[in-house]
């Protein structure tokens, strides 16, 4: 099959086609396993992450990609729960150990033993992928597989980021960065609080002007004061700066949360300006985001089927991926990029 494959770190900045395309051999589902064709992929921040050594695949070479749409082509034994043909989903959660004080409370998220699609096992840069068949999540008929993949990663992440502020309805909530995640989680909140004014920060004019779009009552540059202070923010830029930003934005009592698997260190020195009077005085909190469940995935699907939550996104072939990484790099994004496994090469 063919499949792109990550065998060094390296700086985008420099080397712009980090993943080679490659003919390798398909996979082979073991017991209790499936074997899934791929016909979409997201792309998302996270790649950058482990092309550039911030979170590391511990092998190589590694197939990324963890935003993965296809349908069951083989089954291993055991496996009862999937039809062949059956079109199913794969997120950033490939296992955990189910056995641990985590994965028992519904927490496998923080499983000890977590690993990640994409990273420490291959993912979806590839024609057909694997996985433990219990980790798969059903792809709700709503959604074409462009459209899904986004939301398998970037939608439930944000979906979990949302719950995780604590958020009322009427309360401000800002969102710093105006990505893959961020597009998504603003239509969640028009949806489920309709009386919240969301603001949004972000580099580009066009990100904030589709921000408006969306229904953002404010779009400001990433430093800008907003016109109220927000009682939550979720952060999802790669970058320090943006963290300490928000932190000064917040009402008191308010909540910031950090949306990333990893942060960038070129300006994490800004952090010694931290003033704790304007930033962290009157009780307000950082929390961060660490991976997601299946049960995130599955419960933000099954909204975002039901409210029509649709994905803004650009499709890419196979071969364009290092195309479509630059560009995420670069930050030069209007909602989310996808893989396409069926579309020709360009």
């Amino acid at each position: 099959m063919r499949a792109l494959l990550l065998s060094r770190i390296c700086d985008l900045k420099t080397d712009r086609h980090p993943l080679e395309l490659a003919e390798v051999s398909p996979p082979k589902a073991g017991p209790g396993e499936i074997v899934i064709e791929v016909g979409s992929c997201g792309v998302c921040h996270t790649e950058l992450d482990e092309i550039e050594g911030r979170t590391a695949p511990p092998f190589f070479p590694v197939i990324p990609g963890h935003q993965v749409v296809g349908k069951v082509v083989e089954k291993g034994k055991g496996v009862q729960t999937w039809q062949l043909g059956e079109r199913v989903g794969v997120g950033w959660i490939f296992s955990a150990c189910g056995n641990c004080s985590w994965c028992l409370s519904g927490q496998e998220n923080l499983c000890p033993e977590f690993r990640a699609t994409g990273r420490d096992a291959h993912g979806g840069y590839s024609e057909f992928m694997k996985i433990r068949a219990d980790f798969a999540v059903p792809i709700p008929d709503a959604f074409s597989d462009g459209e899904a993949a986004p939301l398998l990663c970037a939608g439930a992440i944000g979906y979990r980021s949302l719950r995780l502020t604590g958020l009322r309805d009427g309360q401000n909530l800002g969102l710093t960065g105006f990505g893959a995640s961020a597009h998504l989680v603003l239509q969640l909140v028009r949806y489920r609080y309709p009386r919240t004014a969301v603001f949004v920060f972000a580099r580009s004019e066009g990100e904030r002007a589709f921000a408006r779009e969306l229904g953002a009552v404010w779009a400001g540059e990433t430093a800008e004061r907003p016109p109220e202070l927000l009682d939550a923010v979720i952060d999802t830029t790669p970058a320090w700066r943006p963290v300490l930003t928000a932190l000064g934005n917040l009402k008191p009592g308010g909540r910031l949360v950090i949306n990333a698997i990893r942060k960038e260190a070129t300006d994490r020195e800004v952090l010694l300006e931290m003033n704790y009077p304007r930033h962290l005085w009157l009780e307000k909190e950082i929390k961060s985001v660490a991976n997601v469940t299946r049960q995130d995935i599955r419960e933000f699907l099954e909204v975002a089927a039901a409210v029509s939550i649709r994905p803004e996104f650009r499709e890419y072939s196979l071969n364009e991926a290092n195309i479509a990484l630059v560009e995420l790099k670069e930050q030069r994004i209007r909602g989310a990029k996808v893989l396409n496994l069926k579309m020709a090469d360009r």
